[in-house]
């Protein structure tokens, strides 16, 4: 790598890094903005907040870095272009494919460091900042463990193993207890439905009750459960599509397969989960036609503005051939891929034309 090569994806990583940061703040400061209509319900207060905005940074960086690299591409390399340091570069011997090559590189850096921060710290900590905000406002207490949630509401503690969707919930488990921690009862529900105001119905429900003299149980088919918790508080449960890992991902996948359930969503968020770091490229791409393919004295915020459009463009289209091929039943892993496809090959095209 020579000293050009390196100078070039210096000043790209840095001007991406700039442009991520201000985007970041940018979007957490809305964030904040609008969090703060929430404070006081239950205990979410100002610390809750905070801490509900820095687990979601991760995802926020890991979503804004191919447009920040869009943006510092175009800032950087059209500072060259406008202080006549490409054309020095191209009297020296560098070729527009070379400056290519060199912005492609600084792009590797930020695919690896997408990847890293997608699959190993976004997920968690997503489902953490959800965990946060949830508990907070209902003011309960909940841990997540492999046998599902567990919740506790004055002197029971409440074990949910499945969460159906649509306000119902199965395999439930209540553990009544005494001051001094002694069992007073065990109740297994199948089945509860919430009905609203706090109040569920519950089908097949076993009560076992607990004495010291004697153990006893009863079985009842339907019945009414009276409690706080609410559909909502048990949704710190799922995990978002969009904020689950590849391995994650892939492992549902083969679950739902496996039980004949519709998978076609979780395969989208798979391939748009593994093709987005590479977006990046694309995005490096899309800025390179705006710099060597527009004259020298058109102003960087004009070559940025153009660059906006292009990313906001990209990302409805991108959206857009997800949901269409989600509707229409298109395969998931081409409708994840065209877009970046075509985008990154129409870029091509318009560099070899300015060139």
């Amino acid at each position: 790598m020579n000293i050009l090569t390196k100078y070039i994806v210096k000043e790209v990583l840095k001007g991406s890094a700039v442009a991520v940061m201000l985007l970041l703040t940018l979007f957490m400061l809305f964030t904040f903005r609008d969090e703060l209509k929430d404070i006081g319900e239950g205990g979410y207060d100002l610390k809750q907040i905070l801490m509900y905005l820095a687990l979601t940074a991760p995802t926020v960086f890991y979503e804004l870095l191919p447009f920040g690299a869009l943006l510092g591409s175009l800032f950087v390399v059209g500072g060259m272009g406008n202080n006549s340091e490409i054309i020095a570069m191209r009297a020296a011997g560098i070729s527009i494919f070379g400056v290519i090559k060199s912005v492609m590189l600084a792009g590797l850096v930020m695919v690896i460091i997408a990847f890293l921060v997608g699959e190993f710290v976004a997920p968690k900590a997503a489902h953490e900042a959800q965990l946060v905000k949830m508990l907070a406002k209902k003011n309960e207490v909940a841990i997540r463990s492999r046998n599902g949630v567990w919740l506790r509401e004055k002197d029971e503690f409440v074990n949910v193993r499945k969460i159906m969707g649509k306000g119902g919930l199965g395999d439930i488990y209540t553990y009544k207890i005494d001051e001094q921690g002694q069992m007073l009862s065990v109740r297994h529900i199948d089945e509860a439905t919430f009905l609203g105001d706090g109040l569920w119905k519950v089908n097949n429900v076993l009560q076992t009750e607990v004495s010291v003299n004697q153990v006893f149980s009863t079985k009842v088919v339907q019945d009414e459960w009276e409690t706080s918790i609410e559909p909502d508080l048990l949704s710190v449960a799922v995990v978002k599509s969009d904020n689950m890992a590849l391995y994650d991902l892939y492992t549902y996948i083969d679950f739902l397969k496996q039980n004949n359930q519709k998978a076609q969503t979780y395969e989208l968020a798979f391939w748009s989960r593994l093709i987005n770091p590479f977006v990046i490229f694309v995005m490096l791409m899309v800025s390179i036609p705006f710099v060597v393919g527009i004259k020298r004295g058109v102003s960087t915020g004009g070559r940025m503005m153009l660059g906006i459009i292009i990313g906001m463009t990209f990302n409805i289209f991108d959206k857009i051939a997800g949901h269409v091929g989600l509707v229409y039943g298109f395969d998931p892993m081409v409708m994840a891929v065209l877009p970046s496809i075509l985008v990154f090959s129409l870029a091509t095209y318009a560099v070899t034309r300015a060139k």
